[in-house]
């Protein structure tokens, strides 16, 4: 594990000291990892959405009904299968 050290005004130093007593965290490490964690999920969810949007903007429109689904599943399975 590397270590990074990090200067802070002395007002985050305290709210950061109340959100490890506050949340249960062990360590203000633990803490700031648990930070980092739900940024790289929220930069994750961010393109994940962006991919979904490109998606739907490409490409011409279709109707999707019961029979497109079981027949997209058909195709997926078989694909899977090979």
């Amino acid at each position: 594990m590397t270590t990074v050290n990090i200067s802070l005004p002395d007002s985050m130093r305290d709210f950061i000291n109340e959100q490890v007593a506050k949340g249960g965290y062990s360590t203000t490490s633990e803490y700031i990892r648990h930070l980092i964690r739900q940024d790289l999920e929220r930069v994750a969810q961010t393109r994940l959405e962006t991919l979904l949007l490109e998606g739907l903007d490409s490409g011409e429109a279709i109707e999707i009904t019961d029979e497109w689904w079981e027949q997209k599943r058909t195709q997926l399975l078989e694909r899977l299968r090979k």
